[in-house]
């Protein structure tokens, strides 16, 4: 049985890890953090969301970020401090407005194939993970603004994708609770959102009881090729003496960095150029103790393009509210004045939600200059990479897994499984890549 080691234990580790189960390999995974979905598959925003794969290489973006560069409050949010790693980066993504077009309507195929997966994954191992399948709406405040959503949703529509204009009365029908006027909006019914930690903490349980190994508080410091496979070194995080530190080591015969921003770093010990770059994003959670808010609070997630904030409600009482992008390197703290915007959106449009007990968060997405996921074998036999998703891991992750188990199999020589979309999708993503 050939064992396949996987750095990383959020949603694109652990996908990753129960898509390898399903074809027979022996799979370990290591993560620094005690449990599984502790970093960015913490607390996202919540949507599995098609209608949100318009990746951000356009000039629009790159001027909308310029005149927000002085706003403490504002959606994205640069610090202009030198960094080689920083601007370099920019300078890739900048080289990337040329292929906006073909890297939209291809995340969006690829969103389209992953929701499916997930879905049947779910109900497969019984995972709850307050799923809302009340689909997507997108809400805009201006003509201007609606206009260019047309333009993107003809290329969301290229990739598969049904998604609607609406008007204002439709959108007060669709999502009751929203009492604003707006000039118009796009509505993606196939769309949903659920808690990605919940779904990656349960996911890990259902490897486990696949015969999948959890290896947690793991610091990976070594990797190296080693006999026909590969060595990983580590220190026990979870040791109690401070004088001499615990050791482990696992060989492996293949290994799968799935390390989020961490990735870089991972890829770099292995003498190989992952160009990930944590962009910092926040939510907050708000709960929902009296029934005035829980009726005040809609059911169907919103994305409100001018503020780019997305919402998604889970469960009965929790509103999760997300928002904003920060290039900051890899700082994790929680600013309030990056936090407080998330909360007057909630006060400003949902009046009667009490926002007496909000949790904030930061996590940091690992983006790539293209916006596109990183998966593909690595130089040396028995590497693999599946990382870089940015924004949309919550919503890729389970067709990326198929994708790398599929590349997996063909290094060992195997015969793919017959999943004709997924294969479809893998061939029409590298060649877009």
């Amino acid at each position: 049985m050939t064992h396949i080691a996987i750095i990383g234990a959020g949603i694109t580790g652990v996908t990753t890890a129960y898509a390898l189960l399903e074809r027979g390999y022996k799979v370990t995974v290591l993560d620094k953090h005690r449990y599984a979905a502790m970093e960015t598959s913490f607390a996202n925003g919540g949507q599995l969301s098609a209608s949100n794969a318009e990746v951000w290489n356009s000039t629009a973006t790159i001027l909308k970020g310029l005149r927000w560069m002085f706003r403490r409050d504002a959606p994205l949010l640069m610090n202009p401090r030198p960094n080689w790693h920083k601007y370099s980066w920019m300078s890739e993504f900048v080289a990337n407005i040329g292929n906006y077009r073909a890297n939209t309507i291809q995340t969006t195929r690829l969103a389209i194939e992953a929701r499916k997966h997930l879905f049947e994954i779910a109900e497969r191992e019984g995972i709850d993970f307050d799923l809302e399948r009340c689909g997507i709406l997108h809400i805009y405040h201006d003509k201007k603004g609606f206009e260019s959503g047309l333009q993107v949703n003809a290329l969301l529509k290229e990739g598969g994708l049904d998604r609607r204009p609406v008007t204002p009365e439709e959108i007060r029908a669709i999502e009751p609770t929203l009492r604003k006027d707006y000039f118009g909006g796009f509505y993606t019914p196939s769309d949903a959102t659920g808690d990605i930690h919940k779904f990656t903490r349960g996911l890990a349980e259902a490897c486990k009881r696949r015969g999948a190994t959890f290896i947690h508080e793991a610091n990976i410091d070594s990797i190296a090729q080693a006999g026909g496979g590969f060595v990983i070194g580590w220190a026990d995080l979870s040791a109690s003496d401070a004088v001499a530190s615990v050791r482990g080591m696992l060989k492996a015969d293949g290994v799968v960095v799935c390390a989020g921003v961490a990735s870089r770093h991972f890829a770099a010990l292995l003498d190989e150029r992952v160009n990930v770059y944590p962009v910092k994003g926040y939510s907050i959670t708000v709960q929902l103790d009296t029934a005035a808010s829980r009726n005040a609070t809609p059911t169907v997630s919103l994305l409100d393009e001018a503020a780019k904030i997305v919402t998604s409600r889970l469960g009965a009482d929790r509103f999760r509210v997300a928002g904003t992008a920060e290039f900051n390197d890899f700082n994790r703290d929680i600013r309030a004045d990056r936090v407080q915007p998330l909360v007057d959106w909630v006060r400003s449009n949902f009046p009667g939600v009490e926002t007496s007990k909000v949790v904030p968060w930061a996590g940091l997405r690992p983006m790539m200059p293209n916006m596109m996921p990183v998966v593909r074998a690595g130089r040396m036999p028995g590497l693999f990479f599946n990382t870089g998703h940015g924004h949309l891991g919550w919503t890729l992750s389970a067709a990326t897994a198929q994708m790398i188990a599929g590349t997996i199999d063909g290094w060992r020589g195997l015969n793919a499984p017959p999943t004709a979309p997924s294969l479809r999708v893998e061939r029409e993503f590298r060649h877009a890549s």
